[in-house]
């Protein structure tokens, strides 16, 4: 008969078990019953029945079990699924908002609306940085070029007056007879201020250079920019050859016609004054297209019997054509326009 170390009153009903298989697998055995052994088998047999019923129990009711939780299980993952598509579906799909945008209306995001007033708002801020740094710099060219004006005109006169310092230079051998030492430095002043006066005369011709400079390059870019409105007013004259040949006659017009100088029309830059002498070379030519040669005398007239001759005064206005067909100047054509007007 197999013992186990744990008495039968502390073994499980599975170690109850297999003791008492063990004992029915050793037959050959002599078994010995006492009294105290009956209990413990009777015990064995009875435990063997439970777990019988208890295995029959459990394989019948186990799959029912496993089954429905399946089942449930199933049902958790199906909803879960379901809600994770809803949340997929909304994702792919944000809320949009109407906006107007140079007066058409457009659907943006919000997110897109968020980076769209930070643009705005990074924009408006760069905006207005830029704002006052152009202003202090409007500023600080302001006072520079009051301080300029004022340097300009302080170096003429301190010129002038370093040279009426200068106008009498003293007998330097008399004073160095009489005092070796003054002499010295007498002759170091001196030599000082001619320094300062070759120094301020240096800077005006410098200031009249830069002057002169400016000058020009204001003259070269007024007249780009003249000449771009010339081509916007005149437009045949973006056939240079025309345009060289009307130039040509506008010269000749304005110097043997309206009494300019050469050297006044070599300096005129201003492309309103040359589109002024246009207008008076094409008015020159279109009064004497109009003119009138007659080829005889017209017959006198005689007048009816109880008629009376009146001489007839000349107009206002046929007295400014008269004027301008024999001056040809801008002036007087004004004065003729002003009458027809």
């Amino acid at each position: 008969m197999a013992t186990t170390d744990k008495p039968i009153a502390l073994q499980t009903n599975m170690q109850k078990t297999e003791q008492a298989f063990n004992a029915f697998l050793t037959p050959e055995e002599e078994v010995t019953i006492e009294a105290e052994d009956v209990e413990p088998v009777e015990e064995a047999a009875e435990v063997v029945e439970e777990v019988s019923e208890e295995l029959e129990m459990a394989e019948e009711t186990e799959p029912e079990i496993e089954a429905a939780e399946i089942e449930e299980d199933l049902e958790e993952d199906l909803e879960e699924s379901q809600e994770d598509q809803v949340e997929v579906a909304e994702e792919e799909q944000p809320q949009l908002y109407t906006v107007k945008q140079n007066g058409i209306e457009i659907e943006v995001t919000l997110e897109e609306l968020q980076n769209g007033y930070s643009r705005q708002q990074d924009y408006t801020r760069k905006t207005q940085e830029l704002a006052n740094q152009r202003k202090e710099i409007e500023s600080q060219q302001a006072e520079l070029q009051q301080k300029d004006e004022l340097y300009k005109e302080l170096l003429p006169k301190l010129e002038t007056s370093l040279k009426g310092e200068l106008a009498n230079e003293p007998d330097w051998n008399a004073i160095y007879d009489d005092d070796p030492i003054a002499y010295v430095r007498e002759k170091d002043v001196w030599n000082d201020k001619k320094k300062q006066l070759e120094a301020t005369q240096a800077e005006q011709k410098r200031l009249q250079e830069e002057e002169v400079s400016k000058q020009q390059q204001q003259i070269k870019e007024f007249v780009e920019y003249g000449n771009q409105q010339l081509l916007e007013k005149v437009p045949e004259w973006q056939d240079s050859a025309k345009a060289n040949a009307e130039k040509i006659a506008i010269r000749d017009h304005a110097i043997n016609v309206l009494g300019f100088t050469p050297e006044e029309m070599d300096q005129v830059y201003d492309y309103r004054i040359l589109l002024g002498l246009r207008n008076s070379l094409l008015h020159e030519k279109t009064l004497k297209a109009t003119k009138k040669k007659p080829t005889q005398k017209a017959p006198a007239r005689v007048a009816r019997p109880g008629t009376v001759n009146q001489v007839k005064k000349s107009t206002p206005l046929k007295q400014s054509k008269q004027k301008l067909a024999k001056s040809g100047k801008v002036q007087d054509a004004a004065k003729v326009f002003e009458q027809i007007i």
